[in-house]
């Protein structure tokens, strides 16, 4: 690579690392909103679909999903030679993968009556989420390539060879991969299948979903055959991409180890000194093919472990942000003292207001951007008993604080985050419609606040009810 490209890389690679604080801040977390889907599923209308459909292309576009297109290219197109028919049969094959995953949950939802919701809550499931994107970024960087045993390979070959099956079972676990950021859109279709019990509607709403997932997958990886299939520029488009995915797998393992969450500090000098760090990492190589011999690989290892090292803490930098941010917002939240919080409101007379958050869950925390933190919300919140449910992994590591959130969601029948339901002073919960099951504005929570005041203004027995 020649030193003017490196250089370029290297201030595009600190330009990068300084932005992504601020880029996690501004609610790229997928759809902010449910798009009505909830309201179209409970009037029972066709537009249910193309709302999940749309909902599931700009889940496509989340970081949870992104990072994964760049292996549909290199899989489906831009290392096989080949007809576009088989590009199109491998993409195909990748998006109905999606499509089985999603239209899994859909029945299972149906079936159970329970939502996917805080799946992701799960070490389990954290643990595999990461190991599959060190896999995947060890094959950018060379170490292997994605397909099936030889001896199976030959197996398969009667009924379309490996590829066929490897790019269906790849599409299996996109999904999983996908699940934080497929946001309100996935959890408002998973709520009301679980209600409805339809196994046949929750598959067709969730093939829907998942089709639009897929879309920008398939267009892709029947399209790009006609890029280059050789040469530096493909090498350093797999290293930024392999860069990418070992950043999002110490994600998933900073959520998996709370303790990690510490090693990120808001100040701008730290920031400074990780996109300093990238721009080293750079140099040395880490977006580049390897030269020979053991001293270029080296570099080459070194470089990429400055430039992982330096995207993880720039993610940790936007978490730290959110974490003061919230601990600083003025409202005085009782976590996960629910019965402790209805008593005291019992007593005072005063309404209450549950927030079921986790600190998995992308949307719970843009709420917290868009209105927890502001001033006014904060007042009004004042006349409240708030408290907040918090599922996040580190506070389910206590059994007793798992058993009492397990009771409580079950209590309310929350099946999806983030949810916030109003309880009035009489102690009767609002109808259904009233809770908070997207992110929204300041201005919308603060009407929803306000209104719990006048859910019992007409004179009905109802309303005489307390606690």
């Amino acid at each position: 690579m020649r030193t003017s490209t490196r250089l370029l890389l290297a201030a595009l690679a600190a330009a990068a690392v300084l932005a992504l604080p601020s880029l996690s801040a501004s609610g790229a977390t997928g759809a902010a909103t449910d798009l009505g889907l909830g309201h179209q599923l409970a009037q029972g209308s066709l537009l249910a679909f193309a709302i999940a459909f749309a909902g599931g292309v700009l889940t496509s576009l989340t970081p949870c999903v992104y990072p994964l297109i760049p292996i549909t290219v290199s899989i489906f197109g831009a290392r096989r030679s080949g007809s576009r028919a088989q590009a199109m049969g491998l993409s195909g094959l990748y998006v109905l993968g999606i499509a089985v995953t999603y239209s899994a949950l859909g029945a299972t939802a149906a079936l159970t009556g329970k939502a996917f919701g805080s799946a992701m809550q799960s070490p389990w499931v954290l643990a595999l989420v990461a190991a599959v994107f060190v896999a995947m970024a060890a094959s950018m960087f060379g170490a292997f390539e994605l397909q099936l045993p030889a001896s199976l390979q030959a197996r398969l070959s009667s009924v379309g060879g490996a590829g066929r099956a490897g790019a269906f079972a790849m599409g299996l676990v996109a999904g999983l991969i996908a699940a934080p950021c497929t946001g309100p859109v996935l959890a408002a279709a998973l709520a009301f299948v679980a209600t409805q019990g339809s196994v046949a509607y929750g598959v067709g709403i969730m093939f829907a979903y998942a089709l639009g997932i897929g879309l920008l997958f398939f267009l892709i990886g029947a399209f790009s055959l006609a890029l280059p299939k050789s040469g530096p520029w493909m090498e350093t488009v797999k290293s930024v991409f392999g860069v990418v995915l070992l950043a999002m797998a110490l994600a998933y393992l900073r959520d998996l180890f709370p303790a990690l969450r510490g090693l990120a500090s808001p100040a701008p000098a730290a920031l400074a000194v990780a996109a300093g760090a990238a721009a080293a990492g750079v140099l040395l190589g880490g977006l580049s093919a390897a030269g020979p011999g053991a001293g270029a690989r080296l570099a080459k290892v070194a470089g990429v472990a400055l430039v992982v090292a330096s995207a993880f803490y720039a993610g940790g930098v936007a978490d730290a942000r959110a974490r003061a941010s919230a601990a600083g917002e003025g409202i005085a939240w009782l976590v996960n003292q629910e019965e402790a919080g209805l008593a005291r409101a019992r007593a005072e007379g005063k309404p209450v207001l549950i927030d079921f958050w986790g600190d998995w869950c992308a949307a719970c925390k843009e709420l917290d951007r868009t209105a927890w933190s502001d001033p006014r919300v904060r007042e009004e919140a004042a006349r409240f008993v708030t408290i907040k449910i918090d599922n996040s992994a580190d506070r389910l590591a206590d059994p007793k604080v798992s058993a009492a959130v397990d009771r409580v969601f079950e209590k309310y029948g929350i099946l999806g985050q983030p949810t916030v339901l109003f309880i009035d002073a009489r102690g009767q919960e609002l109808p259904a419609p009233a809770r908070v099951t997207a992110v929204i504005g300041a201005d919308d929570m603060l009407k929803r606040m306000k209104a719990v005041d006048r859910a019992c203004a007409q004179p009905a027995v109802a309303c005489l009810a307390r606690w």
